[in-house]
């Protein structure tokens, strides 16, 4: 009798716990319902019957086509990916390098180094946003480039991937797998990249999601470097439609 009232109860939790999830669900996931519809419709469509399959005209295809056309579409996909891959890349390799360092290294300087790193994440971007244009800008005038806008990427995003390394490299990887690689005779680098970087793939993987997904949608910090046309990620060249 217990057995069936307990499983009874699990499932109708089972029940409730589906139908919270789905409402959940299509709750996020209606605002995308409703660009995919609508971007199918005219613009006198969507005004009107916002919600309806299709409008007056049925479906069209001429958003697609004006969006390719008037923001050129595919150059900007190109830049928005040469800028995102380049910056995780170097944004996962020199990250992962200074917090091996930081971990084996047992140098006065590391701790400090590593502290101004963690400091520096409560420092919000806002506040250094006008001294680093004016200096970048005015002074070295960098702006304008690609590979500043990397540099940027790069360094504004070192301290948390630091500090999550440090803290992976600190507490999984025992020091003994690196002893029997130098007796073996590798050296620091080697055993680094063959044996060290190959088992932070777990915090590796999860850096690669965070930062890829945060660089490719950054509008403020690109806004700011890149003034030519030519040169917009997707995030910027989307301001061409405002007022459209």
């Amino acid at each position: 009798m217990d057995s069936k009232i307990h499983s009874t109860r699990n499932r109708i939790a089972s029940i409730v716990q589906f139908v919270i999830t789905t409402v959940i669900f299509l709750f996020f996931m209606f605002p995308f319902y409703m660009v995919v519809l609508n971007s199918f419709k005219s613009k006198r469509d969507i005004v009107k019957t916002p919600l309806a399959w299709g409008g007056k005209r049925g479906f069209t295809l001429d958003n697609y086509a004006e969006a390719f056309q008037k923001m050129n579409f595919l150059h900007v996909l190109g830049n928005s990916f040469i800028v995102t891959c380049t910056s995780v890349a170097l944004i996962i390799l020199f990250s992962s390098m200074c917090a091996y360092i930081f971990v084996r290294r047992n140098w006065k300087i590391n701790k400090i180094l590593y502290a101004l790193m963690l400091f520096s994440m409560v420092i919000p971007f806002q506040v250094v946003m006008i001294p680093l244009i004016s200096i970048y800008g005015g002074m070295f005038g960098m702006l304008n480039h690609r590979p500043t806008l990397i540099f940027m990427h790069v360094g504004f995003s070192m301290a948390m991937a630091v500090f999550m390394y440090y803290g992976f490299i600190r507490g999984s990887i025992p020091i003994s797998l690196e002893e029997a690689a130098e007796i073996d005779g590798a050296s620091r680098a080697r055993t680094f990249f063959t044996i060290v970087l190959p088992l932070l793939k777990p915090t590796t993987a999860t850096l690669i999601i965070l930062y890829a997904l945060a660089l490719w949608n950054d509008y403020l910090l690109p806004s700011l470097i890149l003034t030519g046309k030519e040169l917009y990620t997707i995030p910027i060249a989307t301001q061409l439609f405002q007022g459209a």
